[in-house]
């Protein structure tokens, strides 16, 4: 029971831990850098909005001011059936190059990216929400990357702003993300990409998109298939306001999971290492192994506790260890007064709670392909 024991606690850390270790000794390329290319390629800058009438004309204005030749630049506009003003604001622009690519019926954001797909015409296609903003040099810093005949997709990384506009300061969490985003890049690419600003190569785009996956997931396995790699580039960021309810951000956090677990149910031939090697094992260990932490968690505790009622010291030391982490995990849902650090437990237990009611829903067969945008 001891052993049992152990491999739970292993279990509940080894993609958190004991995986970017391994993924160090298992470093294949140098960190990415940019080459300044000859000549710049076309790009498609696509922004896909849902009733966004109360943003979605700042979002253009910034994009329009991005410095970036506006002859090799396209930027449209894919609406899945907003209802509301935002198609007669993107309307406006048309005089300035901005096209509306609208769906006829709301089928989820990857369809209306689907459709910009189709309609573009750029080398590179470069996917952000209105949401998003980005820095002025961003596209020129982005092309460079793909002088790297290696690279398929390019992920930004994510600067939170708070309520005065200014970046806030980055968790402990966030750093642990970044960090392990830019070992995955070295070894066989990212598993997932940031979905609110990335950029991949067209025929990527073109031949593997599947409308009922998330699109950062998908695209970095379509990566893999084509024996390319997905990157997290540190000098490309994506600016977004933080969202103030954390019920929301539980409501986020859970039907990402469940959208990505549904990609994998689609696509279970990604974690082959016969096919896919170490992309397999990326794959397996960031993604399944940390969906399963919940379960481990839960199993940990309960086994410990029968342990414990036994006589074992070490399974009264995990089983109160564990109640006292949960106990902080409870006063940070109680009080923001705490720190940062202080409040990892609870942010590490939100996010495991959305992980396991995200599985229940899977094994409900429970879907979600349309969205609604974060109201930041």
């Amino acid at each position: 029971m001891t052993i049992l024991l152990l491999l739970l606690l292993i279990g509940c850390g080894y993609s958190y831990f004991l995986y970017p270790l391994l993924l160090r000794a298992l470093l294949r390329h140098p960190p990415p850098q940019g080459e300044e290319p000859a000549e710049l390629p076309r790009l498609s800058v696509i922004i896909t909005a849902y009733n966004e009438e109360e943003r979605i004309a700042a979002k253009i204005e910034d994009t329009l001011a991005l410095d970036y030749p506006a002859e090799r630049l396209e930027l449209m506009v894919c609406s899945d059936a907003s209802d509301d003003a935002t198609d007669t604001i993107v309307g406006r622009y048309a005089d300035q190059g901005v096209r509306l690519v609208r769906a006829t019926e709301r089928r989820g954001k990857e369809h209306a990216q689907l459709l910009g797909i189709r309609a573009a015409q750029g080398e590179i296609l470069v996917f952000t929400d209105v949401a998003t903003r980005i820095g002025r040099d961003s596209l020129l810093r982005l092309v460079r990357y793909f002088t790297n005949p290696q690279i398929g997709a390019v992920s930004s990384e994510d600067r939170c702003l708070g309520a005065d506009g200014r970046v806030q300061g980055e968790g402990a969490y966030v750093r642990y993300e970044m960090w392990l985003r830019g070992l995955e890049s070295r070894a066989a690419g990212l598993v997932g990409l940031s979905g609110s600003y990335f950029a991949a190569r067209r025929e990527i785009c073109e031949t593997e998109w599947d409308i009922a996956a998330p699109s950062d997931f998908n695209t970095a396995m379509a990566c893999a298939r084509h024996g390319l790699r997905a990157i997290s580039a540190p000098d490309i960021l994506g600016y977004y306001p933080s969202i103030a309810d954390e019920r929301r951000e539980y409501a986020r956090k859970h039907r990402t999971a469940l959208r990505g677990m549904t990609a994998l149910r689609r696509h279970p031939d990604f974690l082959s290492p016969r096919r896919y090697g170490l992309f397999a094992f990326q794959l397996f260990s960031h993604k399944i192994m940390r969906w399963a932490v919940p379960w481990f968690m839960l199993a940990t505790l309960l086994l410990s506790g029968a342990m414990m009622a036994g006589g074992s010291a070490f399974a009264t030391l995990v089983f109160c260890g564990e109640l006292a982490f949960l106990a902080l995990a409870a006063l940070g849902a109680l009080t923001r007064k705490l720190p940062g650090s202080a409040r990892l437990p609870y942010y590490f237990t939100q996010v495991n709670l959305a992980l396991a009611n995200a599985a229940v829903s899977l094994a409900r067969g429970q879907t979600m392909v349309t969205w609604q945008p974060s109201r930041r």
